[in-house]
């Protein structure tokens, strides 16, 4: 590990004015640390957040939307009672990811800022247009399984790894940040960018820019009783998904009055495509209209790679999420979070 200077500062505003050209803030430190160990991330001075007040609380604004600070721990969103009960596709997807150790040490704010697990980001050796632009990309010619069917270019085939920010993309989640010019909301569907011709511009935060809370709006607690979170992983634990799907519907009189459909490990960013959602309104929730709905989900999706297997994996998720959301929120969490083999609908 290269050296490098540590500040710990007290106030927001202190964290941002210590922030120069090269630094990182740590939260959590379960992606960073990673990364600056392999060298794969080399910054010249590393900020530690983790002693700001105020953001790390859950709270109800007066709007009845909710805010979750950036320094809410994944373990401790997922298993508190009240957010569960009102958002548990989110519990569900939080509780399927890393491990219970990193979950108790990972934050709400690291997880929307994690990094690429493309091979060829994290090994410093190889060819990354994300680490160094203009670089080139050695996943184009290389191991491609678990890389991008949506939106990629010739720049970048990467996906992004988060499972927190795909129910969050479904539910219109907004992120809070400050930087030098002040506060700012983002929507969470404008927050990361697709490669393009410029694959090391990963998000919309601009130089300093700190995240402090993601809020959800008051109205994304009215799916909570028919909405899942459902990943498709090469083992069940400790495993990022190759694809995963929240599914959120509300229904009246037996019919679909409101979809949300978001897609995990398709892509850089989340997946959302309203006109799969469009397509179920005031429709009789079922197989054949989940089996249209991510069909249309899917459409343009094209290999970047041996990857071509993931275009069907990936139908098959959103339709399964879909007849899961559909036959109903579980009381209490499953014994296995989001996976495959904790279901016994199949689509």
């Amino acid at each position: 590990m290269n050296l490098f200077d540590y500040i710990r500062p007290t106030s927001v505003s202190d964290a941002i004015a210590a922030w120069q050209p090269g630094a990182a803030y740590l939260g959590g430190g379960t992606n960073l640390v990673d990364l600056m160990k392999t060298g794969a991330l080399r910054p010249g001075t590393v900020i530690d957040i983790t002693r700001l007040p105020g953001v790390d609380r859950i709270e109800t604004l007066p709007n009845g939307s909710t805010r979750i600070g950036t320094l809410v721990r994944n373990s401790d969103l997922a298993h508190d009672p009240d957010f569960a009960m009102a958002f548990p596709m989110v519990a569900e997807a939080l509780a399927s990811g890393a491990s219970g150790q990193l979950r108790n040490a990972a934050t709400l704010g690291g997880n929307l800022l994690q990094r690429t697990r493309c091979a060829y980001f994290q090994d410093p050796h190889s060819a990354c247009n994300r680490r160094f632009p203009g670089a080139g990309c050695d996943a184009r010619n290389g191991d491609s399984d678990n890389h991008a069917i949506l939106g990629w270019s010739d720049a970048c085939t990467a996906t992004n790894p988060s499972d927190l920010c795909v129910p969050l993309m479904a539910l219109d989640a907004v992120v809070e940040t400050q930087g030098p010019q002040g506060k700012r909301d983002i929507a969470l569907a404008d927050f990361h960018h697709l490669p393009g011709a410029a694959p090391h511009q990963e998000t919309a935060l601009e130089p300093g820019e700190l995240i402090l809370a993601i809020r959800l709006p008051a109205n994304a607690t009215a799916s909570r009783h028919n909405s899942r979170y459902l990943k498709v992983r090469e083992r069940t634990s400790f495993a990022f998904a190759l694809v995963s799907a929240a599914a959120a519907l509300q229904l009246e009189n037996g019919r679909i009055s409101a979809a949300c459909l978001a897609l995990g490990g398709v892509a850089a960013k989340p997946w959302r495509v309203p006109a799969a959602e469009k397509l179920m309104l005031g429709q009789i929730p079922g197989a054949d209209l989940f089996r249209r709905a991510a069909e249309v989900a899917l459409e343009g999706a094209v290999p970047s790679g041996d990857n071509g297997f993931k275009i069907d994996l990936a139908r098959r998720t959103a339709a399964r999420a879909l007849a899961l959301a559909a036959a109903g929120t579980p009381a209490q969490m499953p014994a296995l979070p989001a996976s495959v083999f904790g279901e016994s609908a199949h689509v």
